[in-house]
């Protein structure tokens, strides 16, 4: 509170309400993900002490000389920060605005403090902007949009009461109710105004940020390297990747265990599966829409889907396919094919990509690609190994017992880890020189990782080319959004075997969970969350003017059916309804227009009943000698409306006496004067009994 003005009535609603205004601006940038862990926490400790020492709960002053040391001191680190420590602008400055946020916090005083402390929530709500693309944004800019109408308005009552007339203690609470009820009524209207406009102005300033933003993870296990244990880590994660939705085709249903391919390994060096090969293909695509597989190459009784992806900003520069694609409509200029018959972008992960794919889906036993040969090069690539434990390769001989075709011995293996080995997502407690031989003749338990990798090795050791794909499985269908949503706990590894005959083939040989996860309040409650996610992402980030226009074509068509099934079809009834009750609308119709008109009035009426009334109980009240300070400012309010109803009107420029010695009638002149003499009394001098004699005085104006 400024030193050099009376404490008033509106002060500490104004102190909390710019506490609240600096904490919108604090939780936005908090819910984007990028304030790191020390500077959340000490801004978060600042707004806490500022709140106890608002409330009286604690006493103490920080010297202003302290505070210019320690500002110029972290000025001069600001360039270590940038160069050294964070080595991103953008951070290094969220550092710097939450450093002065912290300091103004603890410290402000005076006018020009708060007006800091309003400047500093404004950036904080302006960086989120930049940063965020979660839901949560929204409800921050809410809160922000309401702490700040409360704050720019208790600061104009201030302002006022330092010019004139300081306001009260005595009904502090009742004015601090009355302007909250006030701000809430016109966040509201704002909101609901703010509303229209949205979807009818498209936005497209949000590119122009989008270099100024760090990229935020990258996820491991789909890039050309994945070292064992790297997808265990992700599986614990259970933020959300990518989200997918199916066209709607007559008879399809998902299939269980549906694999979304993000990348396949070739070689392994006993602890990493990798790529070296740079004989990628580089795709061009045309017109939007990538053609990657022609349709002779595709069994004919294959199923074909259609589905579209959105994946989450920045995670992975995989494209992330279920089936084999035959074209994938993207608006990217190139795409890169791998040997493995992997896609991915050209340039990089890219924020919010979406695509749509058309691909066929392989049937139980039969592949998705004619017998093509296998080339010399790339089945030595797929048949090499590393130095192993000469009892794995024992192993999968026995495992493979008599069974002489490749089909038949993959499908052994496969078998023999489904049955013998137990799934688990926890890590082994050290690292061993061999994982695989660790895996297959001691733990025997592993998640999907150790299952794929050991398969493969296994197949190698019997001469079948085999690879490990990465990628996730399954998803969760929110019936809310009409989306699967997958998150990186539903990553996972397979083996893809070459099979003489049949081309690539899908194996998975890892059991499933024995305790799989039940759909729980915390589960419903982020599909809620993921709901509302994608409602964001596609109507606010990615609103334009295509989506602009999508959205007038439903609510064309909507108001079309509706028109035609409800009105048109409500005449009629209404039609037959009168004809055959004519008597009784004859009857009882006068009655209920009646009714109708009457709560219209009421509704027009009741806010204005209800003033009255409570003035009426509020000069009772007067009368018995109940009055306030405050009551004086109303009954003065009464006597100008009296004498305006007369054509007398008090320029807003004049105080009460000038306005007395203004008056050319005599006895008006009198009355008003006495009036003046007692609103004095009670409204400064706190004097209750001169409370009567006004009532009295209004009485004998009125007549």
């Amino acid at each position: 509170m400024s030193h050099n003005r009376r404490w008033t009535a509106i002060d500490p609603f104004f102190e909390f309400s710019l506490l609240g205004l600096l904490a919108s601006g604090y939780l936005a940038v908090v819910g984007s993900g990028y304030l790191d862990g020390p500077t959340a926490v000490l801004t978060a400790a600042g707004l806490v002490l500022r709140a106890l020492l608002v409330a009286g709960i604690l006493r103490f002053e920080i010297s202003p000389r302290i505070l210019n040391t320690v500002t110029v001191a972290y000025i001069a680190f600001y360039p270590v920060d940038y160069y050294y420590l964070s080595r991103d602008f953008l951070t290094a400055t969220i550092h710097l605005v939450f450093y002065l946020a912290i300091a103004k916090i603890l410290t402000a005083v005076t006018e020009r403090d708060y007006l800091y402390v309003k400047v500093i929530a404004f950036l904080e709500l302006l960086g989120a902007s930049v940063l965020s693309s979660n839901a949560n944004y929204f409800l921050f800019l809410a809160m922000f949009l309401l702490f700040g109408v409360a704050t720019f308005a208790a600061s104009e009552i201030r302002r006022s009461a330092s010019a004139g007339e300081a306001i009260v203690r005595p009904n502090a609470w009742f004015l601090s109710l009355r302007l909250t009820g006030l701000t809430i009524y016109t966040v509201a209207g704002i909101l609901v105004v703010t509303a229209i406009f949205f979807f009818l102005l498209p936005r497209t300033a949000r590119a122009a940020f989008q270099r100024l933003v760090p990229e935020r993870y990258h996820l491991p296990g789909f890039s050309n390297e994945v070292a064992l244990g790297q997808i265990g880590e992700l599986k614990m994660r259970n933020s959300a990747v990518l989200h997918a939705r199916f066209s709607s085709t007559p008879g399809f249903t998902i299939p269980a265990n549906l694999k979304w391919r993000g990348a396949a390994l070739e070689e392994f060096d006993g602890k990493r599966w990798f790529n070296t090969r740079n004989t990628a293909e580089v795709l061009r695509v045309e017109g939007g829409v990538l053609r990657v597989v022609p349709l002779e190459e595709t069994l004919r009784q294959a199923r074909r889907i259609s589905y579209e992806i959105v994946m989450q900003e920045a995670t992975s520069d995989a494209l992330f396919l279920a089936g084999a694609p035959e074209s994938i409509q993207i608006f990217v200029p190139l795409v890169v094919r791998t040997p493995a018959n992997s896609y991915r972008l050209a340039f990089g992960p890219s924020d919010r990509l979406r695509y749509r794919v058309y691909a066929v889906l392989e049937a139980a036993g039969d592949p998705l690609y004619r017998g093509l040969p296998l080339n010399e090069e790339q089945r030595a690539r797929t048949l090499r190994l590393p130095p192993m434990d000469p009892r794995v390769a024992d192993l999968a001989k026995q495992v493979a017992g008599s069974q002489t075709t490749g089909l038949a011995r993959t499908k052994a293996l496969e078998s023999y880890l489904h049955r013998a080995f137990r799934y688990t997502i926890e890590l082994p407690k050290t690292e061993q020189p061999d994982p695989v031989a660790h895996f297959l003749l001691e733990r025997k338990q592993g998640h999907c990782e150790y299952f794929a990798s050991a398969m493969a090795v296994m197949l190698r050791s019997l001469g079948i080319p085999s690879r490990v794909a990465t990628g996730f499985q399954n998803g969760l269908f929110n019936d809310m959004s009409g989306w699967y949503l997958i998150r990186a706990s539903d990553a996972h590894s397979w083996v893809e075997a070459w099979i003489d005959g049949q081309g690539w083939t899908t194996f998975d040989p890892t059991p499933p969970d024995p305790n799989p996860p039940a759909m729980s309040l915390g589960t419903r409650l982020q599909l809620y969350m993921d709901a509302m996610q994608v409602f964001w992402q596609d109507w606010v980030l990615s609103y334009d003017l295509d989506r602009q226009f999508s959205l007038a074509v439903q609510v064309e068509q909507s108001s079309r059916s509706l028109h035609l099934r409800w009105f048109d079809g409500s005449l009629e009834r209404w039609a037959k309804r009168i004809r055959s009750q004519g008597t009784e609308l004859k009857k009882h119709g006068p009655a209920v227009i009646a009714v109708i008109v009457a709560c219209v009035l009421l509704a027009f009426a009741l806010p204005w009943i209800i003033e009255r009334l409570r003035s009426v109980a509020r000069a009772r009240r007067v009368q018995r000698g109940q009055a306030s300070a405050s009551d004086a400012t109303l009954l003065y309010l009464r006597m100008l409306a009296i004498l305006r109803k007369r054509g007398i009107e008090k320029p807003s420029w004049l105080t009460p006496n000038e306005f007395v010695a203004t008056l050319k009638d005599e006895q008006t002149a009198a009355r008003v004067r006495e009036f003046t003499s007692a609103y004095h009394e009670l409204r400064y001098a706190n004097r209750m009994e001169a409370a009567p004699r006004l009532v009295t005085l209004l009485e004998q104006l009125e007549r």
